[in-house]
């Protein structure tokens, strides 16, 4: 019996040691090296405090600010545990509404925010901007949807639209090699660039 025990025990020690600790760190060891933003979490850090991460999106709906996809994500309600209330980009509870095309809550939430950027003076609507994303946390949207809220930020911030565009247009990430994926705009990136540059109340 041990003559059979003993292998399955030394072939378990030897693997745990492999694959459950000397692969881990090494794995973490050369994240850290190669690419160390990344492997944190893509960290975004003002004044030595984490404000957020380049992968999860926030909600920002004041209007100096560029504001993200309609986001699907609820929460607990405070004032009923039981029961889950709309919470927009609530990363605990990612998520999207799997309301259906035929779903009379979702055709009326699209037709008022179509109707509020049609009202602001918006021709054509990108899709991103009244819908949104699976996760309810992509912290991305279209250059064509960040365009259509240039005049109002100007506006509020009392700029012309070629410095808020400016701003834009720096912050605008191309297809990779022009070819892979699609381009975008980080909205949190864009809107604390839009801060660094031209304070709010400046």
């Amino acid at each position: 019996m041990l003559a059979h025990l003993r292998p399955a025990v030394v072939l378990l020690a030897v693997f745990t040691l492999l694959t459950g600790i000397a692969y881990p760190l090494s794995v973490t060891g050369l994240a850290q090296l190669v690419m160390p933003f990344q492997a944190n979490g893509s960290l975004i850090v003002r004044g030595g405090h984490a404000i957020g991460s380049a992968l999860i999106g926030q909600s920002f709906t004041a209007d100096r600010y560029v504001h993200g996809r309609a986001s699907a994500t609820v929460g607990p309600d405070p004032a009923n545990a039981s029961k889950a209330i709309v919470k927009p980009y609530n990363a605990a509870g990612s998520g999207g509404s799997n309301l259906g095309p035929t779903s009379k809550a979702l055709v009326a939430r699209v037709a008022t925010d179509v109707a509020a950027l049609r009202e602001a003076g918006a021709l054509a609507i990108p899709a991103d901007a009244v819908t949104a994303s699976a996760s309810g946390l992509d912290p991305h949207i279209s250059p064509a949807f960040a365009a259509l809220q240039v005049p109002r930020i100007a506006r509020v911030r009392h700029l012309p639209e070629s410095a808020v565009r400016s701003v834009l247009d720096a912050h605008t990430r191309r297809p990779l090699l022009g070819l892979v994926g699609e381009p975008r705009v980080n909205v949190l990136q864009l809107n604390l660039a839009l801060d660094a540059a031209h304070a709010p109340g400046t």
